[in-house]
C-alpha cells in the first residue's frame, strides 16, 4: 500500500538540511529502484522553485510499504529526522485515485 510521509521543518535547519541531503536522497533512490517510490520533493518556504536561503517547510514523500508500521519506522531513521531538519513527522496511509 502507499504511504504519505510529511515531514515538518525545524525553524532554520536549511543548514542541516543540506548536510544531510545525500544521505536522504540515496534512501530515496533505493526506494525508486525497487519501485516503491510513486513521488518525492521538498516544500519551499516560499512561492519559488528555488527558495534560497529562506529554505524549505518539509519534505513529501508517497512510497510503497508493507505497512503502516513500516513506513512510519522508514520515516524514523530517514537522516533529516536523525539530524534534526524535522520537528514533527506524520504518515498516513494513501490512496491513488488519479493519474490511474
Amino acid at each position: 500500500m502507499l504511504y504519505a510521509i510529511i515531514g515538518e521543518d525545524t525553524a532554520n535547519s536549511l543548514e542541516k538540511r543540506m548536510a544531510v541531503r545525500p544521505a536522504h536522497l540515496a534512501r530515496l533512490k533505493s526506494l525508486q529502484q525497487d519501485g516503491r517510490l510513486a513521488i518525492a520533493g521538498p516544500f519551499p518556504a516560499i512561492d519559488s522553485p528555488d527558495p534560497g536561503p529562506a529554505g524549505f517547510s518539509g519534505s513529501l514523500i508517497v512510497a510503497e510499504f508493507e505497512s503502516l508500521e513500516a513506513a512510519r519506522s522508514w520515516a524514523d531513521t530517514d537522516p533529516y529526522a536523525a539530524a534534526g531538519v524535522y520537528q514533527r513527522i506524520t504518515v498516513k496511509p494513501f490512496k491513488k485515485v488519479l493519474p490511474s
